[in-house]
């Protein structure tokens, strides 16, 4: 069963060539932080261009539970009247995230250093998922995490009542670990330090400069070392949310793949930080320019051209490279299943605790539709058979995650059968228009195969 109800099956056919312009919905990361980081102002941030979809819903309901004042206007407008660094007020009742790993994490980290108990709970998927990851650096501050095994939610946070900076080194790359410490750091007095080995998304850092606080970023022989200054005064923002390349990557993709294609999707952020999939597409020989480059609210956009590419290439990913392109590894397995020779992924284990063990459920849908898939703890890889050589045919399992979903409904728009996805319903959390825009590029969905 679906955490949204009853599932929805749709099933993907190969079609015509995908062409037009495909508007994509707002960059999820950046949506959450604004609406966080709103609350945690003073006075009345305006955001337009954000992502309405179920995952930052749930943060901006959140939000108003510890005492903001969120509203929304419409087409993505929004505001958000905060209560300033250390004024949120202990909630009414359960904070609900529904199937959003970043949202709660996000949120542990700005009520952790608050002196009230704040319960949390999502949908079955993210009651699966570790929370130990977060709530371990977070007890560093004096918080604590009372809950179930391993971390999982439902648990209760209870936050430090006198709360400590903090020195933090990240175990392993996260941008969703490094955000929460430095929005912990926030009510905690002189400076939270967080170093990491490998750099990962630094939208929480471009932010909470952009916000008024005091944070410097240095790169060291140990690493890249952030520096927040405690207790600051938050100034209220306008913020424009850029396009979500990780929405981006979806029609994109999909255009590579299907054969005279052409598609355009504009104002797409390339914050190097989360830019790695484009960069692979085009060492693989993607037919992908950048057009109109520009920057706004901070943060490098242009409009993306993918057209159809039937000379790609497999390629070896650098591990160092996962870090900006973790959410994007299930729709590069289906590029790499559509490209000649093996694409080698290694260095991805934070693939194994996403809404789903993503490397397992790309690669039993990938077997399925008959392609050759090896995977180990930390690494896979996809033996692809060129251009309208997936034999397809198959009914996978989304896992009720999004993003497994909507890369096995690419798939199916090149493969010789259609492949028909078990319940596209978690699509909503992130991608709530996927169906419709991709509907109207050309894509043939339709109901289970009989």
């Amino acid at each position: 069963m679906s955490a949204h109800g009853a599932p929805q099956p749709i099933t993907a056919r190969k079609g015509g060539p995908l062409r037009g312009t495909a508007d994509v919905p707002g960059d999820k990361s950046i949506s959450h932080r604004a609406l966080i980081l709103g609350a945690m102002a003073v006075g009345e941030s305006r955001i337009t261009g954000l992502l309405e979809g179920q995952d930052v819903l749930d943060t901006g309901r959140a939000m108003r539970a510890l005492g903001a004042e969120v509203v929304g206007h419409g087409a993505g407008s929004w505001s958000v009247h905060g209560v300033g660094v250390g004024g949120f007020r202990e909630p009414d009742s359960v904070i609900d995230c529904g199937n959003s790993g970043t949202g709660v994490r996000l949120i542990m980290g700005a009520v952790a250093t608050h002196p009230f108990a704040t319960t949390f709970t999502g949908d079955t998927s993210l009651c699966s998922r570790p929370m130990g990851r977060v709530t371990d650096p977070l007890a560093l501050f004096g918080a604590q995490a009372v809950g179930r095994s391993k971390g999982r939610l439902p648990l209760t946070l209870v936050g430090a009542s006198d709360p400590v900076p903090v020195r933090y080194a990240t175990p392993v790359p996260s941008a969703q670990v490094k955000s929460a410490v430095l929005l912990a750091g926030l009510n905690a007095p002189a400076e939270t330090v967080v170093i990491e080995r490998e750099a990962t998304r630094d939208h929480s850092e471009r932010m909470l400069a952009g916000f008024g606080a005091r944070i410097a970023t240095e790169d060291t022989p140990e690493g890249r070392v952030i520096t927040l200054t405690g207790q600051p005064e938050l100034r209220p923002q306008d913020i424009t949310v850029p396009r979500d390349p990780s929405s981006a990557a979806f029609p994109v993709c999909a255009a590579l793949i299907v054969e005279g294609s052409d598609v355009l999707v504009p104002n797409i952020g390339l914050n190097p930080t989360r830019a790695g999939l484009f960069e692979t597409l085009r060492e693989m020989g993607a037919d992908l320019t950048y057009e109109n480059p520009r920057e706004e609210g901070g943060e490098p956009v242009a409009d993306l051209r993918a057209r159809f590419s039937p000379d790609m290439k497999g390629v070896p990913v650098p591990p160092g490279r996962a870090a900006s392109m973790i959410d994007e590894y299930p729709i590069l397995a289906v590029v790499a299943a559509c490209a000649e020779g093996v694409t080698d992924m290694p260095g991805v284990a934070e693939l194994r605790v996403k809404e789903s063990d993503r490397i397992d459920a790309m690669a039993q849908g990938l077997c399925a539709a008959g392609i050759d898939v090896d995977e180990g703890a930390d690494w896979w890889k996809v033996t692809g058979r060129g251009p309208n050589g997936v034999p397809g045919g198959a009914t996978v399992a989304a896992r009720l995650d999004h993003r497994i979903a909507m890369s096995f409904l690419c798939l199916g728009m090149a493969s010789q059968q259609p492949i028909t996805v078990d319940d596209a319903g978690p699509i909503a959390t992130s991608f709530p228009i996927f169906q419709p825009l991709m509907e109207r590029l050309g894509a043939d969905f339709g109901g289970r195969d009989s």
